[in-house]
């Protein structure tokens, strides 16, 4: 029943302020351009001067056209895709017309004007089915990773290890383990919401603290994270739940197999009109019975999640050596309005 409200929710816009967006957009017409120009050739030699002709027809439109559509795209995305492709489609045609009015009355004879408007609009359509195919072929993977966000981001021995930890608590100091059972509470519910909307950093750290709180109880002194987030963007937009299953990955790889207490590293900051999320664990010695061997689930979730979202613009890397394992994700700065979280409390 899920798989299928999934598959059919509707499909939006492209976001023309993406980098990924603008740079399809951009090759696609050029590589068509190319083969116009190529297919037309009489002789080889009329190359060059052919593609410049060309291209004095295409750069200014194009260039103007991705210029609208980036100014207009915080109004064009609440819009159907269809009225998308019919205002899209309107103000490439408009900017065609207008260049080849002004270029033919003062530079050049009368050109066609009836095929290249025709042209264009064949060559939006093309472009908005091309990304509407795209983001339909990302859909069952994006579902995919729903699912298995719902289904093991917190993986099943941290719920009953916390219950454990509670039921340990409930004599001896039973005001904490109501609180800890408050943000068992509140950070499953937030698992449990599966919405698209972005979420804030700052929403992110109160559920990371909430989990970190839990974690403590059954970890103890062994548990330590050094966080360095004075430059952090509290109010940056980031996927919904990703800084905390890299926080589990960390303690899960890097803290209960070690026996000596290893610090987890958390360091966020902006540089520029970019956000960066580091995070570093110890990993026990190579080859002890201790040591934790991973299926990659969780990072694999959150790619596929940083690509819906933010398309090229965003990046996660590894590193690891022997001695230490490092996730660094790069993504763009976009501000979250107060007040809009998908949290069950304050952020």
């Amino acid at each position: 029943m899920l798989l299928e409200q999934l598959s059919e929710e509707p499909v939006p816009l492209p976001d023309f302020r993406n980098f990924g967006v603008i740079l399809r957009i951009l090759v696609v017409v050029h590589l068509g351009m190319l083969a116009y120009v190529l297919l037309g050739l009489s002789r080889w030699e009329e190359w060059p001067l052919r593609l410049g002709e060309a291209a004095m027809w295409v750069e200014l439109p194009l260039l103007g056209t991705l210029l609208g559509l980036a100014l207009a795209a915080p109004y064009l995305k609440p819009l159907s895709f269809r009225t998308g492709i019919v205002l899209v489609n309107l103000l490439a045609m408009l900017l065609v017309y207008g260049q080849r009015k002004v270029l033919t009355s003062l530079l050049l004879p009368q050109t066609g004007l009836l095929p290249a408007l025709l042209f264009t609009m064949m060559l939006v359509v093309s472009l908005m089915l091309y990304m509407r195919l795209r983001w339909k072929s990302l859909s069952p993977r994006l579902t995919e990773a729903r699912l298995a966000a719902l289904q093991a981001r917190i993986r099943p021995h941290f719920f009953f290890n916390s219950l454990n930890a509670v039921l340990s608590l409930i004599r001896r100091e039973p005001r904490r383990a109501e609180q800890v059972l408050e943000d068992l509470a509140d950070l499953f519910r937030v698992v449990m919401v599966d919405k698209q909307q972005l979420a804030s950093l700052k929403c992110e750290l109160e559920i990371a603290r909430r989990y970190l709180n839990i974690e403590a109880v059954r970890l103890g002194d062994r548990l330590k994270v050094e966080w360095d987030i004075s430059d952090a963007p509290l109010m940056a937009a980031l996927p919904p739940l990703l800084l905390q299953p890299l926080l589990e990955n960390a303690i899960y790889y890097g803290v209960e197999p070690i026996l000596e207490p290893s610090p987890v590293q958390v360091r966020i900051y902006q540089k520029d009109t970019q956000v960066h999320l580091v995070i570093k664990n110890a990993l026990p010695p190579v080859g002890t019975v201790s040591q934790h061997r991973g299926n990659g689930m969780a990072l694999d979730n959150i790619r596929q999640r940083l690509l819906l979202h933010f398309d090229a613009e965003a990046n996660l890397s590894t590193y690891a050596n022997n001695d230490y394992y490092q996730i660094h994700i790069v993504l763009p700065y976009r501000e979250i309005p107060h007040g809009n979280t998908i949290a069950p409390f304050p952020c």
